[in-house]
């Protein structure tokens, strides 16, 4: 399995993680497991159809697909006719590009979009790069912005948060908070704030190599104990800390 990313531009790049291309090698034949990071993304599939959704749903080839933001791992089957391109969206940015419907509605899943929203894959082809730039620059659009600065304080507390001191530092309550956030996100602030504390804890696992005891993992990361964070771990990857 080869897997690539490309930078987006600089006037995309507040609101895109990167664009990323997926390809499937001889002997490729693999259930290949993502993690939730509270992102939501856009998935064109340009090879056989590709199973997704812990083989719940699939992606036919030349068809445009939105991804929900995940609230426990995903399993897609890889094979050698795998050719998948996607673009990773930053959190609560789906609305900027795209305002059909409310973020809660497709949380997990997998979801053909229509034609109007799709790309055009015969224009993909031609030029990916500057194709998707314009795509996505013509469809940019202002969303209120207070769901940006509260994802802002959960970075920077790295998920270590009290969901009701964050409505009051932002002037508004938990509960509109909570709305804004399915909108945009389609999870809640608490439920993201888990995700960046999890991820937060996931780096320093795999950077620390077993130099750092995974109760002293727990403790900088806000878990209450070894356990809690073992029972996260097994919730978001379905594994075991070991196994990571």
């Amino acid at each position: 399995m080869q897997y690539r990313e490309i930078t987006p531009s600089s006037a995309l790049a507040p609101y895109i993680h990167t664009f990323w291309e997926l390809t499937g090698e001889n002997m490729d034949k693999q259930w290949e497991r993502n993690f939730p990071d509270g992102c939501a993304g856009v998935i064109l599939n340009l090879g056989d159809t590709c199973i997704t959704d812990n083989g719940m749903a699939k992606m036919d080839f030349g068809k445009t697909y939105a991804v929900g933001a995940m609230t426990s791992f995903k399993d897609s089957f890889i094979d050698e006719n795998t050719h998948l391109f996607g673009v990773c969206l930053k959190p609560g940015v789906f609305p900027n590009f795209y305002n059909y419907a409310p973020q809660n509605e497709i949380i997990d899943q997998t979801i053909q979009l229509e034609k109007r929203h799709s790309f055009d894959i015969d224009k993909f082809m031609n030029n990916r790069v500057h194709y998707l730039h314009e795509f996505f620059i013509h469809r940019l659009q202002p969303v209120n912005g207070l769901v940006k600065s509260v994802l802002e304080d959960i970075h920077q507390s790295q998920g270590q948060v009290i969901i009701s001191e964050i409505a009051k530092k932002n002037f508004t309550t938990v509960r509109q908070l909570e709305r804004k956030f399915n909108i945009q996100l389609g999870i809640t602030p608490k439920e993201y704030a888990r995700i960046v504390r999890f991820q937060n804890a996931l780096f320093r696992i795999n950077e620390s190599k077993q130099r750092t005891s995974l109760a002293d993992i727990a403790f900088e990361c806000g878990y209450y104990d070894h356990s809690h964070l073992t029972n996260e771990i097994k919730r978001n990857t379905g594994m075991a800390p070991s196994q990571l």
